[in-house]
Parts: structure tokens; sequence; C-alpha cells
């Protein structure tokens, strides 16, 4: 990384690259900084000659960012919320082939350890071409034969029900090799991603013609986030009465109407997502569905029609004294505050007669188990002063 930060930059913002892993950064520290051409990277080393990693974000997902976990010199991870999609991103840096066992098996175990979605690294291994047995973790197009740390990579995704994303897109040999040098031509970088996250990646290659790193290519991969919308207040999901079922005409009728539905079975079929809707559309038909309106606020449940009546006055009033700040408007406003309390305590007044009223009946059984939740809190408050 050292005089290439902003050249690296530059290429994000040519290429349109949002996040990208790094590794073998050899940047000593635990830190973040800008690079410039608005872009930040998150790094994190403890030898300024080996190894180190890192994650580059444009600075306006730098807001969305929740937690950085730096785990060791190859290993870290960013976790950012974006638009309600949690995404956690993993940058890691394998030990080279001829490193000792103890170091890789060292560098798995720190990689279990993060959250994951989506990791980018450089893995040092050959996952090979083909995918014969291992179908579920990736795709035909890798690079020449597999070697040990391939195999580990896969062993891994297999573990963590993750896709090595490089694989499945067909490419030309060109765009699936990551790593050159003389007269060697590999793949060992890789990105990696839940399985049932892969149907949101469009396409995945290598970036050819950049010369930002000596040997390693870019792997970029397009990954469209499914946002999922928060259902405004006022929308509220119409519900089956399942609760009517606790009536024995409402049950037996329930328990006929399905038979009905099933042909007649009085055991149920093996297909359970079948039979599962079946029973739901049974209880639609039968029990009937909420309105799906918002329930009235237990606070107002005395609100009439005086009182919105005295509220909107008041709330036109306080317009035409903001348009005209006149005495007499002042006044005209001050008035209609003072109706509106007097209504309000009128109104509470002629409810709760009403209610201490119906008491005694069974009517009002329901009004007074709602006195005592709208009170028992007041109540609590007094006992405990």
């Amino acid at each position: 990384m050292t005089g290439k930060g902003r050249e690296l930059a530059d290429m994000m913002e040519r290429r349109k690259v949002d996040i990208l892993c790094v590794q073998e950064t050899r940047w000593k520290g635990s830190k973040a900084r800008s690079i410039g051409a608005g872009f930040k990277l998150f790094y994190y080393g403890v030898d300024s000659k080996r190894n180190g990693v890192g994650v580059v974000l444009k600075e306006e997902f730098v807001r969305n960012v929740l937690e950085v976990k730096r785990v060791s010199d190859r290993v870290m991870s960013l976790k950012l919320e974006i638009e309600g999609v949690m995404l956690n991103v993993v940058s890691g840096y394998a030990p080279q082939v001829g490193c000792e066992l103890e170091e890789k098996e060292r560098f798995w175990s720190e990689l279990d350890e993060v959250m994951r979605v989506v990791i980018g690294a450089d893995f040092n291994g050959h996952v090979g071409e083909g995918n014969t047995g291992d179908e579920e973790v990736m795709g035909k197009f890798g690079v020449k034969e597999r070697n040990l740390e391939g195999q580990m990579v896969v062993d891994f995704a297999k573990r963590m029900d993750m896709g090595v994303v490089n694989t499945y897109f067909k490419k030309r040999e060109e765009h699936r090799v990551t790593y050159k040098s003389g007269g060697r031509r590999t793949q060992v970088d890789y990105i990696l991603c839940r399985r049932g996250n892969l149907k949101e990646i469009s396409d995945c290659k290598v970036v050819v013609g950049e010369s930002v790193a000596r040997q390693h290519r870019m792997v970029v991969c397009r990954m469209t986030l499914m946002v999922c919308k928060k259902k405004k207040r006022s929308e509220i999901e119409k519900k089956t009465k399942w609760w009517k079922l606790k009536k024995e005409e409402c049950c037996e009728e329930f328990r006929q109407k399905l038979r009905q539905a099933l042909g007649g079975q009085v055991v149920l079929p093996d297909d359970w997502e079948t039979t599962a809707e079946v029973i739901r559309e049974t209880g639609r038909k039968v029990l009937g569905v909420s309105s799906g309106r918002r329930k009235e606020d237990k606070e107002t449940w005395w609100w009439n029609e005086e009182v919105q009546d005295s509220i909107q006055r008041k709330r036109l009033a306080k317009k035409k004294w903001d348009m005209d700040r006149a005495e007499e408007n002042r006044q005209e406003y001050k008035e209609l505050q003072r109706r509106v309390k007097r209504e309000v305590s009128k109104a509470k007044q002629k409810a709760y007669d009403e209610l201490y009223t119906r008491l005694d009946t069974r009517e009002g059984e329901k009004d007074l188990y709602r006195l005592a939740r709208q009170r028992g809190s007041r109540w609590e408050g007094c006992a405990a002063s």
C-alpha cells in the first residue's frame, strides 16, 4: 500500500467499486485513513515488512460502519448497515504454500471466529477447474488443478455454507487468473459469500490492465442488496382469527371444512407445505381475518366527535396566528386551547360515568379490564412513592 493509496482510490472510482478487500498491505498499525478520491481505508498490521489486511470503503458508506474487528494481521472484518441490510465484509490473507501447517490452521481458526457474509481474500490456494462432488459450494470455472491449500478453501466453504463466487461465472481464462508472475498463471484470490446470497450476485470477474498490484489482480463481483422495505405504521398485516377455535362450534366447523378441503382424509398428507397452505386458507374462510386497521389507542378510548372538532378549530386558529401575529388571533388561539382542555376533561368524565354504570353488567367486563390496564402503571407509581 505504501505510495499506492491514491492510485488505488482512482482505480476504484474508475471501476465503480464501492468496497475493496486488500491483503499484504505491509502497513503497521490499527487505524483508518483517507486515501483520496472519496475513499477510506481501514487496516491492521503488526509488521511493515509482511502481511497486513484492510478494507477500503467509499466514504458515503463510512458512516454505515457499525463495527471494525481486527482479529490479526491476516484477518479483519467490517460490519455495515446499508438501508437496513446488515453486511459483514471480511478481508483475509492465507499463509503461503511453504508456511508451517500450524500457521495455516491458525488462519482458518481466526476466519471461523469472524461473522461471515462476504469474504474477499488471498487464500494462496488453487480450488481447481471443475466441481465434481463440490457442486453445492463452487462452480466449474476455476483454473488448473486443486492443491492442498485449495482443498482447505473448499472445506471452509462447506463448513460455513458459503460459495466460491469466482467459479460460478464462465469467463475467458484471462478473466479468471488472479495471480500472474513470469510464466505462472493461476487463481489464488477468491470472493466467498453465503450460499443464500449467491442469487444477489450478477457477475464476478478479474480486472486486467491495472498496475496497482505488481502480481495480483483485482477480483470484482457485482452484488445487488435486496432491501426489505419496512411496513408503514398504518399498514398492519391482516391476521387469521385463530382464537375463535376456543369456541366449540367454530372448532367443529373448522374441522369439517378442513377434512373436506383435504379430500376426506383423516391422516394429513406427507407434503407439509401444501397441507399448511390448505389449513391457512380454510382458517381464513371459516374464522375470518382481522381488518388490518390500527387498533384504537388505549389512552384515548374516550375520544369523541366534540373533542376532535375542538382540536380541529384550535389547529386552524394556530395556523391563522402563525400567518398573522395580531393580538386578536393570539387571544382566539389561547381561548381555543382552554376550550380543548375543557372538552377533553368533559369527555373523560362522561366516559368514566358510563363505564361505572356498566361495571355491574356483563357487557362492562371488557371495559373494566381496559380501565385496570390503563390505570395499572399509575397505581404502581403512587405505591412506589
